[in-house]
């Protein structure tokens, strides 16, 4: 069977749904998303924590946050969903000189772009912050009240939802097998496992399968995917749902809460697979150890092995989202490479992308830091974000 789209969405999770909401409300609907998952959240949206700040070290990312913030502070009323923001804050604690430095560095970018609530705080000001952490060893940090929590399923099914009501379609178990060109070098059809598609456009929000999609239309994609553990704790009330983020600038350790539920993480090295998911018994070890040394009401507190996931990061090589059309290839884009940040830059992603797709160029934000041609440049300065 052979059909046709104006667009099509390769990847259906919370970016390849907000770029096809965005696109929708901008008139473009004749819009298909495909997902070889067999059913919504799937893939890495269901496993991320949920977290939003506008905390970063470059000032790319902090201005997209604030875009992203925005239309979240709008959500309900563009999409009748509930993305569940929770101005919880994000506490950053350093426990030497060098952390301080790193983070104050940062406060100054973040502050030159508009972070106007985000402040260094003191040993003291933290414990007041969060009094549930250990004193010892902490330096100092920096605070924002305005960041905290979204509900990255909840984001998911506002934009998708919204996207139907205007004619997006949504098809699960639909496998991507290969991209065939037109005699201008255009992507002309996608197929699928089941049937073909003539397109206009395509995207490629495939997450941190990313590269493999873009190598079947014969692109390469600087995109790999990386393993990130969570360990959760038994139900317990031993901090409170309304504590902030909490993360350690040297080790990357950070704690929250959600549903009655500690989460705790600390970066760790991928397996030998790239895409396995699985959680190693020793890394829970570890993660446990150090949040019983730094937040002690946890050391009476079980682990609940079984609830314990894994889930994967789509990391481009500078640390930084990949937007746009793909060089040579006008009508293939990528919304890929978010390294960590893909949920609670979505909003942000998707509103770009529509710009890009519709009016030839992004109004919103300066997007040239996120060329996918910049990895050519010789002169590309990495990104220096933290986390």
């Amino acid at each position: 069977m052979s059909r046709s789209a104006a667009c099509a969405i390769v990847g259906g999770g919370v970016v390849g749904a907000s770029v096809a909401y965005h696109l929708a409300a901008r008139g473009v609907r004749d819009v298909v998303v495909l997902d070889r998952a067999p059913r919504a959240g799937e893939g890495s949206t269901g496993r991320a924590t949920g977290g939003f700040r506008a905390q970063f070290a470059g000032a790319t990312e902090v201005q997209l946050s604030l875009l992203a913030r925005e239309k979240l502070r709008r959500f309900a009323d563009e999409t009748g969903g509930d993305c569940g923001f929770v101005a919880a804050g994000y506490l950053w604690i350093a426990e030497d000189d060098a952390q301080l430095d790193a983070l104050r560095a940062a406060l100054a970018v973040q502050r030159a772009n508009g972070v106007d609530d985000a402040v260094e705080v003191d040993a003291d000001e933290i414990a007041q912050i969060n009094p549930y952490l250990r004193g010892a060893g902490v330096r100092g940090g920096t605070y924002c009240p305005s960041d905290g929590f979204i509900r990255p399923l909840q984001i998911l099914d506002g934009y998708r939802g919204a996207a139907e009501r205007l004619g997006v379609r949504f098809e699960w178990d639909a496998d991507v097998v290969g991209f065939d060109r037109g005699r201008d070098g255009t992507i002309a059809t996608v197929r699928t496992k089941r049937d073909e598609i003539a397109v206009q456009n395509v995207v490629n929000a495939a997450g941190p399968w990313a590269a493999h999609v873009a190598a079947l239309a014969g692109l390469e994609l600087s995109v790999s995917p990386l393993r990130r553990q969570v360990a959760i704790t038994a139900p317990t009330d031993a901090l409170p749902a309304t504590m902030p983020m909490t993360i350690y600038a040297g080790d990357g350790f950070h704690l929250r809460v959600r549903d009655g539920r500690v989460l705790m993480l600390i970066p760790s090295a991928g397996g030998a697979d790239p895409f396995d998911v699985s959680v190693e018994p020793a890394w829970i070890e570890s993660v446990t150890r150090v949040a019983r040394e730094r937040v002690p009401c946890l050391e009476a507190v079980e682990i609940d092995r079984d609830a314990c996931w894994g889930g994967l990061y789509e990391m481009s090589p500078d640390g930084r989202a990949i937007l746009g059309a793909a060089p040579g290839v006008p009508n293939f884009y990528f919304a890929n490479g978010s390294s960590g940040h893909g949920v609670m830059h979505a909003p942000a992603l998707g509103a770009l992308l529509a710009e890009i797709i519709v009016d030839g160029r992004a109004t919103s934000l300066d997007v040239s830091p996120l060329r996918p041609a910049r990895f050519g440049d010789a002169d590309e300065p990495r990104s220096t974000e933290l986390l």
